[in-house]
């Protein structure tokens, strides 16, 4: 196996930039993204420009460190954390609106002190959350919130590398749980296990490596008719302002692979690594998007509420740049699908980056049964709401 060297100390200092991308090996000019603004979110919320019709309001507010999110059919929201910062110290929450006025009554600590239990998911009652190296299962939590019981570990046998070991998980329409692996690197070779998606039961057994070649996914989601996965990936470092792009990717069938470390976007070749893969053998992105946005979250547009050219389009969170020197990221993007092709990419929701300082990093987005968005920030501690008035 061949890894880059990465020294110790670097490593604390890239957690605490950036969690959705990779880190930097050597000394270079720091990207002008690094200078975040610590602002009341609420009264930064008329920055935010949305298109004709759509309006952005708090959803919950101190929900610190807020990642990836799931919703029980009940209507309660479970957020998962990372250490960014050193807050939040392996925080998961159940977030309430109790009387459905979408404004969030209360935030229950769930869990802490997880190892960055990022990502969250229910099924049957039960919640599922995800640490570097194990998936814990809290059986009937919403019966049990305010006292919540011991987790069950239904699977500790991922690997403990904190470098992209933190994880998006969501139970598919086959039943089972997925569960990406991402790259121990910025770039290298490594083991079989890394560079994908897996899945298990239920209760953890039987896994199996469903894609390959995935530097680090931090958002994924099925099409609601085909049933086809969908998934962003974010590309590698010190390559440049510009590339390797950003990619989302189309995976309707088990044992494709996406290129990593060989391969980026549709046809960037990466100099770096020898392979004797034919250019046949990788799948291209369905589509490229600008090089280290930090593309995470992703979800296809299942509500009844917007215009109906948004009905199974697929809304992406950008967490921002880091390895770039003139910014970029910190917004919601659209991206339009044809006849299950990814036609076209563009701007939904902007405005958390000012000039060259940011105030706020999109995570993640849920849909609630209004059809509204949710959309997580891990930086601004709080979750957003974004409806449709005509």
């Amino acid at each position: 196996m061949n890894k880059s060297p990465f020294p110790i100390m670097l490593f604390f200092i890239c957690m605490l930039i950036n969690i959705g991308s990779g880190c930097k090996s050597e000394k270079k000019e720091v990207s002008v993204a690094n200078n975040p603004m610590k602002v009341d979110p609420n009264e930064y919320l008329k920055e935010i420009k949305l298109p004709l019709g759509f309006k952005i309001a708090m959803y919950a507010e101190n929900v610190e460190g807020a990642r990836s999110m799931a919703l029980s059919p009940n209507g309660t929201l479970f957020v998962g954390t990372f250490q960014q910062g050193g807050t939040a110290p392996g925080k998961v929450y159940a977030v309430l609106d109790k009387d459905g006025d979408f404004k969030a009554d209360e935030v229950i600590t769930i869990a802490e002190n997880l190892n960055l239990p990022n990502g969250v998911a229910v099924r049957d009652g039960d919640l599922y959350v995800a640490e570097i190296s194990r998936i814990l299962r809290f059986d009937n939590i919403e019966e049990n919130l305010t006292n919540p019981p011991e987790p069950v570990v239904i699977n500790d046998t991922y690997p403990t590398d904190k470098w992209h070991g933190w994880k998006f998980i969501r139970f598919g329409p086959d039943g089972k749980l997925y569960v990406p692996v991402g790259a121990p690197c910025n770039i290298c070779e490594p083991d079989e296990i890394y560079s994908s998606i897996t899945r298990i039961n239920a209760d953890g057994s039987d896994r199996e490596i469903y894609a390959k070649g995935i530097r680090n996914t931090v958002g994924f989601d099925w099409h609601p008719e085909t049933k086809e996965l969908w998934f962003t990936d974010n590309g590698r470092d010190e390559m440049g302002d510009d590339i390797p792009p950003e990619e989302l990717n189309h995976a309707p069938r088990l044992g494709m692979h996406f290129g990593f470390p060989y391969r980026y976007g549709k046809a960037i070749v990466d100099p770096a690594f020898k392979t004797d893969m034919k250019d046949e053998d990788f799948q291209q992105a369905a589509i490229e998007m600008p090089a280290h946005t930090a593309a995470l979250g992703m979800r296809f547009y299942t509500g009844n509420s917007f215009p109906e050219e948004y009905n199974h389009q697929i809304f992406i969170a950008h967490h921002g740049s880091w390895n770039r020197k003139q910014p970029d990221g910190y917004r919601v993007s659209l991206v339009k699908l044809r006849d299950n092709q990814a036609v076209s990419y563009e701007n939904f929701a902007t405005g958390w980056l000012i000039e060259d300082k940011y105030w706020g990093r999109p995570v993640d987005i849920e849909i609630l049964p209004d059809g509204s968005l949710l959309v997580s920030d891990d930086f601004a501690n709080c979750i957003y709401r974004i409806h449709y008035e005509g």
